[in-house]
């Protein structure tokens, strides 16, 4: 079991996460705190385990030393996504002549091999 101050520690954090949440997005129902599964172990805590009035603590494979509010609500709902441009790295056409140098070059020189 971790010690108390690191258990008042996480529930003042939490209970301010689900406060900024609450306030930011009015219309969506917090119902749960999602940890990494070995935080929840090293903790003491218990997958399940409620730790604020109605919110539930779940493992749910994120970052360890991190934790995600959990709600009902649709994050991304006004959000419009953007189409991509697709760009050839290679011009398909030709735009000026290609320059050549004048005159013909010089004979290639080959070495016997003895």
């Amino acid at each position: 079991m971790a010690s108390p101050s690191k258990i008042g520690y996480l529930l003042e954090r939490v209970s301010q996460g689900v406060a900024a949440h609450d306030r930011e997005n009015p219309g969506h129902h917090t119902w749960g705190i999602g940890m990494a599964y070995f935080d929840i172990e090293r903790l003491g805590l218990e997958e399940g385990e409620e730790l604020l009035p109605g919110i539930v603590l779940q493992a749910d494979g994120g970052m360890t030393g991190q934790f995600r509010i959990l709600c009902d609500g649709d994050h991304g709902e006004g959000a419009v996504e953007e189409e991509e441009e697709v760009v050839d790295a290679i011009a398909s056409e030709e735009i000026a002549e290609p320059a050549h140098a004048p005159g013909p070059g010089p004979a290639p020189q080959i070495k016997p091999p003895f």
